[in-house]
This record gives C-alpha cells, sequence and structure tokens, in this order.
C-alpha cells in the first residue's frame, strides 16, 4: 500500500529560554523538513529519523552532538538509539565520546553488529573500526554548556534547576512503504556522574517502533521514563484502541502521578495519525504530513505552513 509520509521530530521537553526558542524552532523545524525530504524521493523511514536526528545533533541550540551537556566531569558523554519498525531491529551506543553524529554509530551498530547495545570504550573501538573520524571532545563543548557546568559546580547551586532545561532530540517517522521508526539521541543531564546512561539508549523508554501499532521517541527526566518504560507503554495503549494523543496524555499522565516524573513524547501511528504532547512546560516540536508543516514549543501551540513556503524561508535564512 502506498502510505502518505509523514515524519514528527522533538528538540526536547523541558524550560526552553526566551532568547533559545527562535533557534529551537528553527532547528526542529529545519530537522521536521529534512525528514521529509528523505520520505518524498521514497526513502525509508528509517533514513529519515537519522537524518532529522543528525540535523538536530549538528545543531548547538540541542542537547544532543555538539551542545552536549557536560558530566560532572567538564566532558560530553552522549546516547542514542535508532529502531526499525519492520523487524524490531535495534541499534544504540551509551556514554560515548568525541564523535559528532552518536546516531549515525547506533544505526551501524544496528546493522553491522548482532548486538543491540554497544557502550563507552567498546563504542568508540567499534567507530574507529567503521572509520568514523574522531572530534576533539572540546569541539562538541559550546560556551553555554561550559557556563552551566560551571554554575552547578557552586556549592550552593542545584542542578536540578537546570535539568529542566532538558534537550534531548528525536524524531519518528512514516514511509510510503507503511513502515515506521524511530530515533533518540542526547547528551543526558548537566553534571551527570561519569557513567550516567539515561532513558535515551535503553530500548522500550527512549524509543519503541513497531510496524503493528506505530513509532514513538521520548524526552524528560530520563530515570522516570525508565522506570514507566514510556515509549512502549504509549504503543500499549494504541494496541489497546487509543489515538496517538490520548495514549501520550495516558502514559506521561501515569509517569506523572506514579513516579512525579515530566516529559514529552512524540509519536506516528502505523495508520499515518501523529502527536506531539508535553506534560514540561515546553516542547519544540515539528511535523510535516499531507505537505504541510506544523510547529510549536507551548502547549496549545501550533502554527501551519506549506512546506513549499517553509523551504523558501528555509533557504532564505530565518
Amino acid at each position: 500500500g502506498r502510505m502518505k509520509p509523514v515524519i514528527v521530530v522533538h528538540g526536547g521537553a523541558g524550560r526552553i529560554f526566551k532568547e533559545r526558542e527562535e533557534g529551537s524552532r528553527a532547528g526542529v523545524v529545519r530537522a521536521a523538513l529534512r525528514g521529509y525530504g528523505v520520505l518524498k524521493q521514497g526513502g525509508s523511514a528509517l533514513d529519515a529519523v537519522e537524518e532529522a536526528v543528525r540535523s538536530m545533533e549538528d545543531d548547538p541550540h540541542f542537547n544532543a552532538g555538539c551542545g552536549s551537556v557536560l558530566n560532572e566531569k567538564g566532558e560530553v558523554e552522549m546516547d542514542a538509539i535508532i529502531m526499525d519498525g519492520k523487524n524490531l531491529d535495534s541499534g544504540a551506543v551509551s556514554a560515548v565520546k568525541c564523535i559528532a553524529n552518536p546516531i549515525k554509530l547506533a544505526r551501524l551498530v544496528m546493522e553491522k553488529t548482532k548486538h543491540m547495545l554497544l557502550t563507552d570504550r567498546g563504542a568508540q573501538l567499534f567507530a574507529q573500526a567503521m572509520g568514523i573520524p574522531e572530534t576533539p571532545g572540546e569541539k562538541l563543548v559550546t560556551e553555554r554548556s561550559r557556563e552551566r557546568w560551571k554554575k552547578n559546580l557552586e556549592p550552593d547551586s542545584n542542578p536540578e534547576e537546570f535539568q529542566k532545561d532538558l534537550g534531548t532530540v528525536g524524531a519518528v517517522a512514516i514511509d510510503s512503504e507503511g513502515n515506521v521508526a524511530c530515533a533518540t539521541s542526547t547528551g543526558g543531564l548537566s553534571n551527570k556522574l561519569i557513567g550516567r546512561v539515561g532513558d535515551t539508549a535503553c530500548i522500550g523508554s527512549g524509543g519503541y517502533a513497531d510496524n503493528h501499532s506505530g513509532a514513538t521517541s521520548t524526552t524528560g527526566h530520563g530515570e522516570s521514563i525508565m522506570k514507566v518504560v514510556l515509549a512502549r507503554l504509549i504503543l500499549y495503549h494504541m494496541e489497546q484502541g487509543m489515538s496517538p494523543e490520548m495514549a501520550a496524555d495516558t502514559a506521561l499522565d501515569y509517569m506523572k502521578t506514579r513516579v512525579g516524573g515530566l516529559g514529552g513524547v512524540i509519536v506516528v501511528s502505523n495508520s499515518g495519525e501523529w502527536a506531539a504532547r508535553f506534560s514540561t512546560k515546553q516542547m519544540s516540536w515539528a511535523t510535516v504530513k499531507d505537505d504541510q508543516l506544523h510547529f510549536g514549543i507551548y502547549a496549545g501551540e501550533k502554527h501551519t505552513k506549506s512546506v513549499d513556503e517553509a523551504l523558501r524561508s528555509e533557504s532564505e535564512g530565518f
């Protein structure tokens, strides 16, 4: 069957500071347009979500790839996952350093190994074997991440305060063949312990994709997301007959009442319905369906443009 392709992306749930709003909006819109471009040319959902996430990893506005937050020692350690809804194949990496695009490495883990998750040193050796160039750690560190790290080191600081400003990035898509996929990538929590791995690299928590129901990518407080296996929980609700929006709200509500965790999710169903929902103050998101682009940051905010118009302003720079 010929499905109408759909892509949905998020740039992280939490608190988006005023001066970063424009950049976050522009970044998710760019990512959605890139992913949609792949789908329009007949590309796979897998290629589309990888492309969309790569675009946000390269954008310093987001806590993934370049722009990732720093751990307690002032280093960048990143997690990423990608999943194919056709056969439930998945690849993930955790605590990786010195590579520009962890999502690319996750894809290679899925396609070139018999494993699903490689961590830290092993992931690094695998990246070398795959010929992925090393990016000097400091190339990934932005002025803002370093400032934030220093602030959090002050004796009277409350890193929890800053951790509301989370910026995991993710994408979900359905292609013209009706296959779904998800991808998620993050720098994790600011000032986290060395070796801390959150929900992103964990299948069923940071993301899940199954052609039988749909695909979802999550963002928010990683430990809470892991406790309720949020991505899989949403698809479970959809399997019980809920719409993507209802399933997302129900799962987010459960996470909030059960473990006090806040977050956000993007969802696409195997029939091409989509949702972008969050329990945090904000989440940057964008989606393209039927050549219409929708995007927003605040609850209830939804801008709409035609893809042609969006691509025009894209080429002129925002």
